[in-house]
């Protein structure tokens, strides 16, 4: 009888790391993170305080190969991850073109290529929105890969079928200079969804502008008499069109508001929750409203419709924080449940023989 394959020592290198939703799945599934690397100092305390690796505030346009080849210990199989930013890509930019030139952030995906051009490691991910697979910086990013003989898999992720209680869709590539890889998409049932229900659903009850004393994020927004009245009037899953007519606002009165309808509603508690962003604290941007409490969810709910740990810390205690900032840390975060199952193929595939020498 033949003995399994030895799982070798993945260390990886975390770009655009964020808060460390990626790192801290990657590490639940049994691979080591040298460093997360972002241009915002916010990311450093909870990238630092839930992970224990190292964090360097920097401009990826500003890191070489040569800087992170620094970071990985001798012999390790090296990965390279990262989710550039994604306003240019994102369906949630109404009224903008996509393919605006202006954006900076075009040039961050073509960034993330050179570095694996320069460093040429063992394996790579990436995590995004599914609209930029239609576009030329990804069809640019897949060729490159190919050239540099990875072998490929990328696809749309639909996140409760990896028992993620979010209606959320990612686009998840994995790249391989050692086997075969094939992007987890899961397996669980409609039937069998987590829902908010199962994550929020113990919390302690709280008001419109009230907080929990053991846990400064779990804390509702106040809301103006207008939008209390609003919410009660909200059913979940539902619409403003449930309003009465004189709770309406006016831009949802106009025509090219009536298609607007997943804003100022409240979220279902046995389905899962709309798809969590930065704003996800407040009951006018989206489906935000608590499925049964007249306020909006708070940001240690969201960060557990992220399916981030209850105590995964945002901001430090002796420092007072801005709802802004933690909410934009949550939303842009890699559900680190998503990156555990992409973490358990790469360690699969890690075992796979090497195709090739690396070339220097």
């Amino acid at each position: 009888m033949k003995n399994p394959p030895r799982q070798p020592d993945i260390t990886g290198v975390d770009l655009f790391c964020g808060a460390g939703g990626l790192t801290h799945g990657l590490q639940k599934a049994g691979i080591s993170i040298a460093a997360g690397i972002d241009l915002d100092p916010a990311c450093e305390y909870p990238f630092t305080a839930n992970n224990g690796a190292a964090f360097i505030e920097a401009d990826v346009r500003d890191i070489s190969g040569a800087d992170l080849e620094k970071l990985y210990p001798a012999g390790a199989v090296r990965l390279l991850a990262g989710c550039a930013p994604c306003r240019p890509f994102s369906s949630f930019r109404r009224g903008r073109r996509a393919n605006s030139s202006r954006d900076g952030e075009w040039g961050l995906l073509g960034e993330f290529g050179r570095v694996v051009q320069e460093l040429n490691p063992d394996l790579v991910t990436m995590e995004n929105v599914p609209d930029l697979a239609s576009q030329r910086p990804f069809h640019i990013f897949v060729s490159e890969l190919r050239r540099l003989n990875y072998q490929i898999d990328f696809r749309s992720v639909y996140c409760p079928r990896l028992g993620i209680p979010q209606h959320r869709r990612r686009l998840v590539l994995i790249a391989s200079l050692r086997g075969a890889v094939h992007v987890p998409t899961g397996s669980v049932q409609a039937n069998r969804f987590a829902t908010v229900r199962d994550v929020i659903d113990r919390l302690p009850s709280l008001s419109a502008g009230e907080s929990d004393t053991d846990d400064p994020l779990h804390q509702a927004r106040g809301l103006n008499d207008t939008n209390l009245r609003r919410l009660r009037a909200s059913r979940p899953g539902g619409t403003w069109r449930d309003w009465p007519k004189e709770l309406r606002a006016p831009c949802h009165r106009r025509a090219t508001g009536a298609t607007y309808q997943s804003v100022y509603a409240r979220m279902e508690w046995d389905a899962p929750s709309p798809t969590i962003t930065t704003q996800a604290y407040n009951f006018g941007t989206g489906r935000f409203g608590h499925p049964e409490q007249d306020r909006s969810i708070t940001l240690r709910e969201a960060a557990l419709l992220q399916t981030f740990p209850r105590r995964y810390r945002f901001a430090d205690p002796c420092k007072r924080f801005s709802a802004q900032t933690i909410g934009r840390l949550i939303g842009n975060a890699v559900p680190p449940r998503l990156a555990y199952f992409v973490g358990k193929e790469i360690r699969r595939a890690a075992v796979e023989p090497r195709r090739r020498k690396r070339s220097k």
